[in-house]
């Protein structure tokens, strides 16, 4: 496909990630509560998400 995004995570980022959608999951199913990320998970978090917004094309200033 000539319209795929493709991002690379070091472990760390690929972690958190999987951490956050697997608690977003829970919240879903059964309305467990997500917890916040530590500061560090957070702003890898965040740069991932700018990454991935800019590559949509939605790049948001926050």
């Amino acid at each position: 496909m000539t319209d795929d995004i493709v991002l690379r995570l070091d472990r760390d980022t690929a972690e958190d990630l999987y951490e956050v959608l697997w608690l977003v999951g829970e919240h879903i199913a059964a309305g467990a509560p997500i917890t916040e990320p530590p500061p560090e998970a957070d702003a890898r978090l965040a740069r991932m998400f700018k990454s991935l917004g800019d590559s949509l094309g939605k790049g948001r200033v926050v």
